[in-house]
């Protein structure tokens, strides 16, 4: 006659105590723990420490488009809008120049100017993406003026202003 594991009702699994499974004892040594460490960093983060992550990303970028709409009022620039967002597209900030023109400007943040900078990493999808947002905004805003798309770019901290840095034609 053969005895069946007692199971747990609820799930109707075998036992846990009944059948332990025996633990693998970790590999002593420098090179189980550099195997640790790097499966460690390539875990995926999720719940509350992505969104601090997340959060403190959107700080960081807040604190940039803070420091670049600061510049551009000093350059004689007028805040019309920050963080314009439609449906496919936003917008950092919307400025107004003294003879009327809309800017529509993208910041862009980068710890080194390795890989083309700031303004090298604005491919032609956000392009797009800034382009039709920018349209909905002049759409709306009676599309009487002159318009043009600024790129301000951190390079290691470094400010560097790009006027006229794209046009439609070329998102």
């Amino acid at each position: 006659m053969t005895r069946k594991a007692p199971t747990d009702g609820a799930n109707g699994r075998s036992s846990a105590l009944c059948h332990a499974r025996a633990r693998r004892r970790p590999a002593a040594g420098a090179a189980a723990n550099a195997e640790a460490k790097t499966e460690a960093k390539a875990a995926p983060v999720h719940g509350r420490a992505r969104m601090a992550a997340v959060g403190a990303t959107r700080a960081i970028g807040a604190a940039f488009e803070t420091r670049a709409q600061r510049y551009l009022e000093h350059a004689g620039l007028v805040l019309v809008a920050r963080n314009v967002t439609v449906r496919g597209g936003e917008i950092d900030l919307v400025m107004r120049e003294q003879d009327g023109t809309l800017v529509f400007v993208e910041v862009r943040a980068r710890t080194s100017g390795r890989y083309g900078g700031a303004a090298a990493s604005i491919g032609a999808r956000k392009r797009q993406r800034i382009a039709l947002a920018a349209h909905v905004f002049w759409a709306k805003s009676g599309g009487a003026c002159a318009c043009r798309f600024d790129v301000v770019g951190f390079d290691g901290g470094r400010l560097v202003w790009l006027r006229d840095a794209f046009r439609i034609d070329d998102a």
